[in-house]
């Protein structure tokens, strides 16, 4: 039998048959589609391959009891569901390093270092105010949200080069203006 001629509709019911072959076609059919749009979702490679992979697996082990009308519907809907939960995992979880880092600091810093820092930080964005609105938005990106020289250029449209520019002028700026906060050891 040819699974690549089957519609949907026959391929699931082979599938809740314990077909592995139609699984298999299910797989073949759908699995690129499924995999950019986890990628579009989430950014990364191997954790969008991962939920394809988990949503295949989910679908097999739930062949008999799942109840699937538009097979590609249904698909497109799960990888969209495990993308957000996925996104939604990672915000926790780096709300909750973030919680852990700053009760560290309190925890390991006394209250003069704490306050040097907070003057520090007023330091830094009264410095940040009087670079050009670009060249900030460069800095923020590439220092305070770690993207990379390639992805700023890209989101700004503008060339690497460029990118580098704006933040070698602004570290400069930036350290003339801090002066005051350096510590020569």
């Amino acid at each position: 039998m040819k699974y690549q001629k089957l519609t949907d509709d026959e391929l699931v019911d082979f599938l809740k048959g314990d077909n592995q072959t139609a699984f298999e076609e299910i797989y073949n059919r759908y699995w690129y589609k499924l995999f950019g749009i986890a990628y579009h979702e989430i950014g990364t490679r191997e954790e969008a391959e991962e939920l394809v992979h988990d949503l295949f697996e989910s679908l097999w082990n739930r062949r008999q009891t799942s109840i699937i009308r538009h097979l590609s519907s249904y698909l497109v809907v799960s990888i969209k569901h495990l993308s957000t939960n996925y996104i939604k995992s990672q915000i926790t979880h780096r709300k909750f390093q973030e919680y852990l880092i700053f009760n560290q600091i309190h925890q390991s810093y006394s209250t003069d270092e704490i306050v040097e820092f907070t003057d520090l930080s007023k330091a830094v964005e009264e410095a940040m105010k009087k670079l050009p609105e670009k060249s900030c938005e460069i800095f923020k990106l590439s220092r305070f949200e770690n993207q990379s020289v390639k992805d700023i250029a890209s989101k700004m449209n503008l060339s690497e080069k460029a990118v580098e520019y704006h933040l070698t002028k602004t570290l400069k700026v930036l350290k003339e203006q801090l002066r005051a906060y350096h510590i020569d050891n």
